[in-house]
């Protein structure tokens, strides 16, 4: 049995993380023993690793807050869940590991016939897309919506479900040789950042603009978002990709009333019932098992790998996610 444990955090995010052997643990009433099929990199983990992120556990930590696992064992006395189910795994237990211990009633049951690796990655990036686009604007079908970094796993998921939603997507990506893989995911609309983005938007929209943006760079790039919306209209940022504060000129903030609000799903999880937050993985779940809703993956390493896997999901450019797959390693 392996695991990816980290005792220090530091600027360079694989250098404090090393896959170590444990033994197996004895399970306590009502835990269960669960086999880890697939875990992702995420940049919030990156940045837990980077000692930035807005929430870090305590040291020392076992790297990982998503993924999907196969039930092996019960402790005693426990009827369930079965013995093979596919579960998917509870938010921040440490799932870059072979295996983990979790209480049953904490788990949520997958499909067993769906692809393990898709199922591993929707505890975070599916409901953050979904969310974001229903929890501020009361979008309509045929509605235009904007977002920047759309070549991250948010911003796939985001095109994926608005489309199924009926709503248009203007796609801001930084760079041309990312333009093709956003418009393979159905993108109305894939631009590339820059000053006259405004302008180009327009003329691709035929002079709608939309009512809801999506930033998860920060910087100046908040600012060229903005200034693509409509009156009134909602600015939501979710991440700082440029490592620098939004910026919004008074042109948009004051005079357009743009209101820019922050979105973190920790905190919608925090506050949400667990009526609300079943119906959001059921949602992704069901549409992830019918192929509706997907993620494009760049590349999977085994445990021992853990750090060359970090460091290739800490890089730029690449083209989909890094998953952990623990069973690549043996």
């Amino acid at each position: 049995m392996l695991k990816a444990q980290y005792t220090e955090r530091g600027p360079v995010p694989e250098s404090s993380i090393e896959a170590l052997s444990w033994d197996k643990p004895a399970l306590s009433s009502g835990q269960v023993l669960i086999e880890v099929l697939a875990a992702p990199i995420n940049p919030s983990d990156v940045l837990t690793l980077t000692g930035e992120y807005g929430m870090l556990p305590p040291l020392p930590a076992v790297g990982g807050n998503e993924g999907v696992g196969r039930v092996v064992e019960l402790a005693e006395g426990l009827k369930g869940p079965a013995i093979g189910q596919t579960v998917l795994l509870p938010v921040g237990c440490g799932t870059w590991s072979s295996h983990v211990v979790a209480a049953a009633k904490e788990l949520i049951p997958l499909p067993n016939d769906a692809d393990p690796q898709q199922l591993a990655m929707m505890t975070v990036n599916p409901p953050t897309a979904s969310l974001m686009l229903s929890e501020f604007v009361d979008l309509k079908a045929g509605d235009w919506v904007i977002q920047n970094a759309a070549n991250s796993g948010v911003g796939g998921y985001l095109i994926q479900l608005a489309k199924l939603r009926g709503f248009k997507t203007v796609n801001v990506v930084r760079r041309d040789s990312a333009v093709a893989a956003v418009e393979a995911e159905g993108a109305d609309v894939v631009l590339v950042d820059g000053d006259d983005l405004r302008q180009r938007m327009l003329e691709a929209t035929g002079g709608e603009a939309p009512r809801l943006g999506i930033d998860a760079v920060g910087g100046a790039a908040t600012d060229r978002l903005a200034s693509c919306l409509g009156e009134g209209a909602v600015l939501v940022n979710y991440g700082a990709m440029s490592r620098e504060p939004c910026q919004v000129a008074p042109l948009n903030l004051v005079f357009k009333d743009i209101q820019l609000k922050g979105f973190w799903l920790a905190r919608w999880f925090q506050q949400a019932s667990p009526e609300q937050k079943m119906k959001v993985f059921g949602e992704v779940a069901a549409l992830i098992a019918a192929g509706k809703l997907h993620a494009r993956v760049a590349a999977t390493y085994g445990l021992s790998e853990i750090k060359q896997a970090v460091a290739a999901a800490a890089a730029g450019e690449r083209e989909g996610k890094v998953l952990v797959v623990p069973a690549a390693g043996t």
